[in-house]
């Protein structure tokens, strides 16, 4: 019944984060609106939309012993090409960490909004495959 349309990222600059979200994400333009722009992940249906706002207002919460997380993460094939391509093009990121099998870093776009990228592990039940069999059931 339900299911997630787009996500919305606040950014101070839209021209600049627009052109920054499509040659580091690959995400491609649908459209755009008076303060904002919609766009679609070529293997995904999920859409990213970014919204102008005046100044960054950045997109975390803080979770127990102050772990900061951002609202949702992206999934990758291979963590170590992703990573590379990030640390190359200049962008701040974190180490690769580990946690239950799972690799992820952290990184950060121009308004230092905070986004993590992981690779799933094939066995956990959070994998895409293994969340396929449920919705089929």
């Amino acid at each position: 019944m339900f299911r997630v349309g787009s996500v919305f990222i606040p950014v101070a600059n839209l021209e600049q984060s627009s052109k920054w979200y499509e040659e580091n994400l690959g995400v491609k333009k649908i459209d755009q609106w008076d303060g904002g722009a919609g766009f679609y992940f070529p293997e995904s249906d999920t859409q990213l939309g970014l919204v102008s706002v005046d100044s960054p207002q950045i997109s975390e919460f803080t979770a127990g012993q102050g772990q900061k997380n951002g609202y949702f993460n992206f999934v990758v094939e291979d963590i170590h090409e992703a990573y590379a391509s990030f640390n190359n093009k200049g962008i701040c990121t974190s180490d690769i960490r580990e946690f239950g099998g799972m690799k992820f870093f952290d990184f950060f776009d121009l308004d230092g909004n905070p986004f993590s990228v992981v690779d799933e592990v094939k066995d956990s039940p959070f994998h895409r495959e293994n969340v396929r069999k449920m919705q089929v059931k």
